[in-house]
């Protein structure tokens, strides 16, 4: 891997599990990175949805993703993640990306909240298919998150073994609350 950020690690996971003709959903959106990354590899047959509270966040992709050229296989929405399965169907989702926190460069009392987060999740895995994954980049700290941080570390151990296999990370010797990645795989 060429760097060590929470978005770089959870890119490299993304990029051996999405495919070519699969269905993405980038849940928080923000600036567009993650949504630019399913896209291209999505490709021309696949089909990202994209979603965020904010405006800004819609209006930011939308330019990113035209910059970059990549295939119209996305449709953004400025709406909540907790309504991300009135647009696809339960089991059909390859991948669903997660950024919790604040929009970058944007106004920080705009994050994502504990409530909505868990049931986006909740929601994220009845949309899943075998084989899919959840890939989660917490952030928290200063100003926002701790609360969400530990509703969902607490909502994903209870998760049944059987079904998901949840990967947390820490970057362990970081200091000042070091962001969360996580993968989770729909067995």
């Amino acid at each position: 891997m060429e760097s060590y950020q929470i978005t770089k690690w959870c890119h490299h996971f993304l990029r051996e599990h999405v495919r070519p003709g699969d269905l993405c959903i980038d849940a928080t959106m923000g600036r567009g990175q993650d949504t630019q990354l399913l896209c291209e590899l999505a490709g021309p047959k696949g089909r990202v949805l994209a979603f965020d509270i904010q405006e800004e966040a819609l209006v930011s992709t939308q330019q990113r993703l035209l910059d970059a050229g990549v295939p119209k296989n996305y449709e953004l929405y400025c709406r909540s993640h907790v309504h991300m399965s009135e647009y696809v169907q339960e089991e059909s989702v390859s991948c669903i990306v997660f950024n919790l926190g604040y929009l970058p460069g944007g106004d920080h009392r705009m994050a994502t909240k504990a409530k909505s987060s868990v049931e986006a999740l909740e929601q994220g895995l009845r949309l899943l298919r075998k084989g899919g994954i959840i890939s989660l980049c917490i952030y928290s700290g200063k100003d926002s998150g701790y609360e969400e941080r530990d509703r969902v570390m607490e909502y994903l151990k209870t998760l049944d073994y059987r079904r998901y296999l949840v990967i947390c990370s820490l970057y362990y010797n970081r200091p000042n609350d070091p962001p969360i990645p996580v993968l989770v795989v729909r067995l």
